[in-house]
């Protein structure tokens, strides 16, 4: 059984802001999710760091000009405080893909040692590197030469409950340069099952000597404030519990580090909110593209507003922007605040 443990760490402390990093609530990057309309609606609320998603480095460099500056574009580089997380297992394209994006505007570059999925771990990429860490530590080693930009990790606890060497792998990365290194809770072999154990991430934080951000199960800021006291880390990464929630990093960072809170958007707001967002994913990936890739996030948005199953049926159906448009004050907002702001 986790029991909350005290931290000596004062909340609004700054241990991240030479990175440009404050408050230290980071988003965490989601593959099909956490793409650039939705970084901007995060970062538009307050949130220490935004993560693309993960690129494959070979594949990046490799690209032909047209699609390496689609792919710039959709990376955001240069917007304040976003990061551009990388993947791979060999150092010279890792290195490449690190100085490209870099000279492109990355203000942080973060290495992907911890994806579980099959596809990249297959490839022997994301968390299979946990088993191979001294290649895992010659890529660290590659990334950080290659740039001047700071340089970040993120790793699971291990590859199994056998090897749990997250805290060996964090050592040597910050003695190899990178300024920090954020750990989910949970073995590769677990993928997304069970809990995240933030008391084991306890045992990185006293051996890294550089900030360590818990990630796994933080949804809201109770949990947020469980992972930080069990785990003592400098600051918490938020992924799947933003969903449908995009204010939550900001409410966390006021809770917890004393920012100043956000203004929840209700009724019409929220209405605005989520149709801005909606006509930004159309504008970012096309008409076609852009119906089915809002389909998962007016459904977060629908389930987080209690909206009635029956609208959400037919938002995620819809084929016409204008009727998605239409429906959604019926589907966001209770007809009681309808019919008060009519």
């Amino acid at each position: 059984m986790q029991e909350d443990r005290k931290t000596d760490r004062a909340p609004g402390c700054g241990v991240l802001a030479d990175l440009g990093i404050d408050p230290p609530v980071l988003l965490a990057p989601l593959a099909g999710i956490t793409d650039l309309p939705f970084r901007r609606v995060v970062s538009s609320f307050g949130a220490g760091l935004v993560v693309s998603e993960m690129i494959a480095s070979q594949e990046m460099v490799q690209a032909k000009p047209s699609m390496r500056a689609k792919a710039r574009a959709e990376l955001g580089l240069g917007e304040v405080r976003t990061a551009v997380q990388l993947a791979g297992r060999d150092t010279y394209w890792l290195a490449e893909a690190a100085r490209m994006v870099a000279d492109n505007g990355a203000e942080i570059i973060d290495i992907n040692m911890g994806c579980p999925a099959k596809k990249v771990v297959g490839g022997m990429s994301g968390s299979a590197l946990m088993r191979e860490p001294d290649l895992a530590l010659r890529l660290i080693e590659a990334v950080v030469s290659a740039v001047d930009v700071p340089v970040t990790l993120k790793t699971r606890l291990g590859w199994d409950d056998d090897t749990l060497n997250a805290a060996g792998l964090a050592v040597r990365a910050a003695n190899a340069g990178v300024r920090m290194v954020t750990i989910h809770g949970r073995t590769r072999c677990q993928f997304y099952k069970g809990k995240a154990d933030w008391v084991a991430i306890g045992d990185v934080v006293r051996a890294c000597p550089v900030p360590v951000i818990a990630n796994g199960d933080v949804t809201s800021r109770a949990t947020a404030r469980a992972a930080l006291a069990q785990s003592g880390a400098a600051g918490v990464m938020i992924g799947r519990g933003a969903q449908g929630r995009p204010w939550l990093l900001a409410q966390v960072a006021a809770d917890l580090f004393g920012s100043a809170p956000p203004e929840v958007p209700k009724a019409q707001a929220l209405v605005a909110l989520v149709s801005a967002h909606y006509e930004a994913i159309l504008s970012f990936y096309g008409r076609e593209l852009g119906i089915k890739t809002a389909r998962k996030h007016l459904g977060w948005y629908s389930d987080a507003a209690n909206g009635s199953t029956v609208l959400r049926h037919k938002l995620l159906t819809a084929t016409d922007p204008a009727e998605v448009l239409r429906l959604l004050p019926e589907a966001l907002v209770p007809l009681q605040d309808l019919e008060r702001a009519a």
